[in-house]
């Protein structure tokens, strides 16, 4: 991830990648140890993905477009609720009977925000900010996701200014655990 432009082009970049992971994983055999992989992939980009619109996205949402509060706290607790299912996931491996189950509800809340996020959010992002603004979001957004934890944290705090100071120190140690175990090598 980390691709340039407006945060708006950034994250539906992001949004793509996910998606083309996703495909991957449906399209290998239940039990295949490849969707594991995919899996952790998956869950290192959501993530990362999240914890940068938790510090840069939703308090812009919240300072710039009209009921931005009730819009970014509605974003929040889909992040809760797929970061729950992610930490689930994170103990099974694709053999266990849970994988599946799990895989699947996590794709059906991702692919739920992932709409909600381009067809609502978005645009009235882009409508009530200018461009220049939208291009320092998407520089900050860049910056966040590379020193962003790459596991979940569901009891991590999500809201400024916690996150932005707790969140470099996770991303250090998930960074550490997933260089000591291999979790996320490209296959």
């Amino acid at each position: 991830m980390g691709h340039g432009g407006d945060v708006i082009a950034e994250l539906t970049n992001d949004h793509e990648e996910v998606e083309e992971i996703f495909t991957n994983i449906e399209e290998l055999p239940p039990g295949d140890e490849r969707r594991k992989h995919y899996a952790d992939q998956a869950t290192i980009e959501l993530v990362r993905h999240a914890v940068a619109e938790e510090e840069y996205l939703y308090p812009a949402v919240r300072r710039h477009v009209d009921g931005g509060d009730a819009l970014a706290d509605k974003e929040l607790n889909d992040h809760a609720a797929a970061e729950r299912t992610m930490k689930d996931l994170e103990s099974c491996e694709a053999g266990d009977p849970r994988f599946d189950m799990l895989m699947s509800k996590l794709m059906t809340e991702i692919r739920a925000h992932v709409v909600d996020e381009e067809n609502n959010l978005f645009p009235r992002l882009r409508e009530a900010c200018s461009q220049e603004v939208l291009m320092e979001l998407g520089d900050k957004i860049r910056q966040a996701k590379k020193t962003a934890p790459t596991r979940p944290h569901p009891a991590a705090p999500d809201k400024p200014p916690a996150n932005k100071l707790l969140a470099p120190g996770a991303g250090l140690v998930d960074r550490l655990r997933d260089a000591m175990s291999g979790r996320g090598k490209d296959m």
